[in-house]
């Protein structure tokens, strides 16, 4: 690579980081957050990653290294959780994560030591709190989202329960998981380090992962704790007793990650509350329905954690509460916690179309975003992949 410096190292990681379909403006507070994780050796190297999961040989090549000392590298980068790593065939296989969900929260989904991670965190409030082009990059910047939200099934009725499919149920998630980890929530962890707790002191206790990135991060770092089935289960009662919003990633095989989520403090209902009536990950494809057993008491509308009900005046002047069908989210935290029964859940008129797994979200939202030739031509490190994704 011949001489680089310290902020040409730093800026070629910002632009490999944005040659994903997902990426990170740039901004002052992003090259301090990149300062905080990685080394300058690091960013250096990682600069030069494919996009592409990629074998300890292929980096090799690419660094110019011998395959030992690579991939000693990589299981370093993989221990910081600035990678991930799989198993196929026998052969494994490294993958840099996107910002989100990855190696923005992989920093915080633990107490560690090696970083900062009070100033990490407040770098991470003003890049995504105060300065928005993240936030609105990642949620608004394709039509396809990176998450939805999963219904809370003990509040369906029963005629609603024989529609739900299994790739709308967290529990069927949980069951079908090869792997399950458990780790710090990085939103609300971040928000104690800048001395604005969680409103409702929801637990931190509840992030759960699922398949390869679960066993890498638990085995890598132990950034997560592997559970079982039965502990993932009570993960998700607890979250519901704690009225948070299941949030996962947007597909319906195998997905990575689901997040119990507060209004106060997680960054997609944040974005649902800031920018209404755009929404920032896909709903369910349930909808709040309330009757005329509404008392008018207001506890749905406290307890909303998007603000998408309002008590109106209806019948005789009496106060009834009113849902935004537009920007709800169908999660049914206000089905559980009215006192009369009086709000059920029914099917939306127009059902939500998930992609299948990961790869056809990638796809779409490339394809979306106008990146395709990024997935395509992933190596940066190339000089005719650079050419050939330029010229597409």
């Amino acid at each position: 690579m011949g001489h680089i410096t310290s902020k040409d190292a730093y800026r070629n990681l910002e632009e490999r980081i944005n040659w994903f379909t997902q990426g990170a403006p740039p901004s002052a507070s992003l090259y301090k957050i990149l300062q905080v994780l990685y080394t300058e050796d690091e960013a250096k190297w990682v600069a030069l990653l494919p996009v592409r999961p990629f074998t300890a040989k292929k980096a090799a090549r690419i660094w110019n290294t011998s395959e030992v000392k690579a991939e000693a590298f990589l299981e370093h980068l993989c221990q910081k959780a600035l990678l991930l790593d799989s198993f196929h065939e026998g052969v494994r296989k490294f993958v840099m994560p996107p910002p989100m969900a990855g190696f923005i929260e992989f920093a915080l989904m633990r107490t560690r030591g090696d970083i900062d991670q009070k100033y990490l965190s407040e770098l991470y409030y003003q890049y995504m709190n105060v300065e928005e082009d993240f936030v609105k990059d990642l949620f608004f910047a394709t039509d396809t989202h990176l998450g939805r939200v999963y219904v809370q099934e003990p509040v369906l009725m029963n005629d609603n329960t024989v529609h739900i499919l299994d790739y709308e149920k967290a529990s069927h998630i949980i069951e079908q998981a090869s792997h399950i980890g458990l780790g710090t929530c990085y939103c609300r962890h971040k928000m104690l380090h800048i001395g604005e707790p969680c409103e409702i002191n929801a637990p931190l206790d509840v992030c759960l992962t699922f398949g390869n990135v679960a066993r890498s991060l638990a085995e890598n770092g132990q950034h997560a704790r592997l559970i079982d089935k039965k502990e993932a289960m009570n993960v998700l009662e607890r979250s519901y007793e704690a009225n948070l919003v299941q949030i996962g990633e947007n597909v319906r095989e195998n997905p990575a990650f689901i997040c119990n989520c507060c209004g106060c403090c997680c960054e997609a209902l944040q974005a649902a509350r800031k920018f209404s009536p755009m929404q920032p990950v896909a709903t369910t494809n349930y909808i709040p329905d309330i009757s005329k057993e509404c008392v008018g008491c207001g506890k749905c509308k406290a307890i909303c954690p998007i603000l998408a009900i309002s008590m109106e005046s209806g019948r005789e002047g009496k106060a009834v509460a009113q849902i935004d069908n537009q920007i709800c989210l169908g999660c049914g935290v206000c089905v559980r916690n009215c006192p009369t029964n009086a709000i059920k859940l029914i099917p939306r008129e127009m059902q939500i179309i998930t992609p299948v797994n990961s790869t056809h979200r990638f796809v779409l939202q490339a394809i979306e975003k106008g990146t395709l030739q990024n997935l395509i031509f992933d190596n940066q490190a190339f000089a005719n992949h650079r050419a050939m994704a330029a010229v597409l």
